[in-house]
């Protein structure tokens, strides 16, 4: 019997490798899974009232990590994610529609400075794919078929949901292979809503990697659940009036959930509602069934998000290749409160319709972002933290299984464990280019319960907005004011500012910071700093 070509699912997250890589016949393949947007609390299993039966088998597998970091914004995560290195040295300090003149690390597309996964696992004898939301500078000549993937289905921005709708600019039209064609072109399909077609051509090309015997590297980069915020009307009709209980209580109980479950500290306090945003009860009915029906789109998506992983799931499991797959399930920011307080809600039909525009806005972001302050854009956890869950039937010992791993993780330590599992090495070198050192550390340790080998502090930038991470210590400032030092093991929620009372584990923290900016391509952020969320065409 032919043994099975094992499998290596990760959703997001170098320099350290294994000491021990496996032999070339147990390689495991990778699949990294993103979601766009996506809320720390927002899954079942991180306390979300949402059902999500397949991300919550996925963690009864695995392991749930409950410290995992994003990098706050779009372009900025998928860059880290892809190469193993911080935004702003892989060029990618902002997104990808913004090019900095004479900027060390803002220029709209990955640097050649950079190298990804995919250029790394392909000249090791990898089949590489993508699906999805690319991002990372196609108009500058950045696209997934130069970067080292082999086979792709992408969109340019993201945003496509159906095969006609009202489109943005930039999101009409779909690319294949490096093809560009209309989103109803039947080569790609008909009839689907993206985040099934994503999953489905994933696995088609996963058909090619097991008919050619090789190992192989997939990303699939969900649009979901990024504005504007679109889903099946059949989806939608399930969730209308589930929330007319208001944020206010569903924060309370997906709190009280998330202490049943673990993932978070009793002595965490929740945050409280920001001034900006309202209490539920003071929003007339008409408002309350408008914001009823923005939150049913949103619960329909990730309702679809979580069918989309079980067809995921159960395909590896009908092509024998599940049992060495090790998945990684994350978003790559936290809650987007774009849209303001009042979220937006336009255009035409039904909203979360093909030719409605919907975006959740601050109220329900603060729902999204639960237990924690702040939201996308910012470096406070609200921002920058997002569910991570790993699962490995043949690489996870049993007794870790439905566990929680409560060490700090981040997005720059994807490329580190590929490295690691694959039993490859990362290059110094590509086409003649230096390549900057990876600066995260494999997960691989940590599926096994032991300490992870990381040294440095874990950093953030952007828009101004800064934090440094080491050990139970962070620093936070948020642009334009001052920063703040807090405890994470006893106020993880950002409460308690104890600048004052640790001044020299300030300071230390602060000389680390600006070390790491100038050593990493950080630029003085030019502004504006993102407190303009936009105004609703309709009154609060």
């Amino acid at each position: 019997m032919v043994k099975p070509t094992p499998v290596l699912l990760l959703f997001l997250f170098g320099c350290t490798v294994s000491t021990s890589p496996l032999v070339a016949a147990d390689r495991p393949n990778i699949v990294v899974v993103l979601v766009d947007d996506l809320g720390f609390s927002d899954i079942g299993p991180y306390g979300s009232e949402i059902p999500t039966p397949n991300l919550d088998k996925l963690a009864a597998g695995g392991v749930r990590f409950t410290q995992a970091y994003n990098a706050a914004r779009c372009s900025p995560t998928r860059a880290s994610l892809l190469t193993g290195l911080y935004p702003h040295q892989a060029g990618m300090g902002w997104l990808d529609n913004r090019v900095e003149p004479g900027s060390n690390g803002i220029h709209g597309r990955l640097l050649p400075r950079s190298v990804t996964i995919a250029e790394v696992l392909r000249d090791a004898g990898y089949f590489t794919a993508m699906t999805g939301k690319w991002h990372l500078g196609q108009q500058h000549g950045c696209t997934p078929w130069n970067r080292g993937f082999q086979r792709s289905l992408n969109s340019r921005y993201g945003e496509v949901y159906f095969p006609k709708e009202m489109d943005r600019p930039g999101t009409e039209n779909l690319y294949l292979n490096g093809r560009e064609l209309p989103k109803d072109s039947p080569i790609i399909g008909k009839d689907w809503y993206s985040t099934d077609l994503f999953t489905d051509w994933g696995l088609k090309f996963v058909d090619e990697a097991v008919a050619e015997k090789k190992p192989f590297f997939l990303y699939i980069a969900q649009g979901a659940v990024h504005f504007p915020l679109r889903a099946p009307a059949e989806t939608i009709a399930k969730y209308r009036g589930r929330y007319l209980k208001g944020w206010d209580t569903l924060r309370d109980q997906r709190y009280a959930k998330q202490i049943a479950l673990g993932v978070i500290d009793p002595q965490w306090a929740l945050a409280p509602r920001p001034s900006d945003v309202p209490s539920w009860e003071t929003r007339p009915v008409d408002r309350q069934q408008r914001f009823d029906e923005m939150m049913a789109v949103y619960a329909a998506m990730i309702e679809r998000i979580d069918m989309a992983m079980g067809t995921l799931v159960n395909g590896l499991e009908r092509r024998g290749v599940l049992d060495n797959t090790l998945i990684l399930f994350l978003s790559d920011n936290g809650g987007n409160a774009e849209g303001g307080p009042p979220g937006v809600t336009r255009g035409d039909g039904s909203i979360g319709g093909p030719n409605s525009y919907v975006l959740l806005g601050m109220d329900w972001a603060t729902l999204a972002n639960t237990p924690f302050r702040r939201y996308k854009h910012f470096t406070n956890e609200g921002g920058i933290s997002t569910p991570l869950i790993a699962q490995w039937p043949a690489g996870i010992p049993s007794a870790r299984r439905g566990t929680l791993e409560k060490q700090p993780v981040h997005l720059i330590d994807v490329m580190a464990t590929a490295v690691d599992l694959a039993g490859v090495s990362y290059p110094r070198q590509l086409g003649g280019q230096g390549i900057e050192p990876m600066q995260g550390v494999s997960l691989r340790p940590a599926f096994d319960g032991l300490p992870l080998a990381r040294k440095e502090p874990i950093f953030w930038e952007h828009e101004g907005n800064k934090a440094v991470r080491d050990g139970k210590w962070k620093l936070v400032l948020r642009h334009r004011e001052t920063w703040q030092l807090f405890n994470m093991e006893a106020d993880r929620t950002e409460l308690n500012d104890l600048i004052k009372q640790e001044p020299k584990v300030a300071a230390k923290l602060e000389a680390s910071w600006n070390d790491w900016a100038r050593r990493t391509f950080v630029d003085e952020w030019p502004g504006p700093d993102h407190t303009d969320w936009g105004e609703d065409i309709k009154p609060r």
